[in-house]
């Protein structure tokens, strides 16, 4: 079985022949070691040192040589459009204050993986909102590789590292909060 033993990020220059490609849903892109499947069928054991975020377009070094491409997988998914950017920064504030990962698009509307109770909460801030299917690829949190300086969950897709979720943290400029 082909062996996955070292991530490249996306922006990290790599002429390593392709040998495939595995195409996974946001979920299932946060990983350290597991048996996947890449799109032609053929097994593989992703086995890296710690838990990474792939995103679309990172590559998968082998230990055999050459590397698999990670593809953002199509999901349901919330595409989130504002009157104006100030309004999109507002929405994008409340949806970050909720620790929901956002993907920010090119034209500057905003992704959220489909959420009934976020979808609520934007129509009621003024967002106008569109149910898509779509690969879903968040921006990296502000603490995202630095060796898990803000490693725990909120129940929103983050690396689980600490298995009492009513704790007290710090963020940015020294502001703690508990989650109770």
């Amino acid at each position: 079985m082909r062996h996955a033993i070292e991530h490249i990020p996306v922006d990290r220059a790599d002429t390593s022949e392709v040998r495939g490609t595995v195409t996974l849903v946001f979920s299932d892109r946060h990983r350290r070691r597991i048996r996947l499947h890449d799109d032609a069928g053929d097994a593989f054991l992703l086995d890296l040192p710690h838990a990474v975020r792939l995103a679309d377009g990172d590559r998968l070094r082998l230990a055999e040589g050459g590397v698999i491409v990670v593809r953002a997988a199509d999901e349901p998914v919330l595409t989130i459009t504002a009157a104006g950017p100030i309004a999109t920064a507002k929405l994008a504030w409340h949806i970050g204050n909720r620790h929901t990962p956002v993907q920010v698009l090119n034209d500057g509307r905003l992704r959220i993986i489909d959420d009934h109770v976020m979808r609520d909460m934007i129509l009621g801030l003024g967002g106008v909102v569109e149910n898509e299917i779509a690969p879903f690829d968040p921006l990296n949190g502000a603490y995202h590789g630095l060796g898990g300086a803000h490693g725990h969950s909120h129940g929103n897709d983050h690396f689980d590292q600490d298995d009492d979720p009513k704790h007290t943290h710090a963020h940015a400029a020294g502001i703690s909060h508990d989650h109770g």
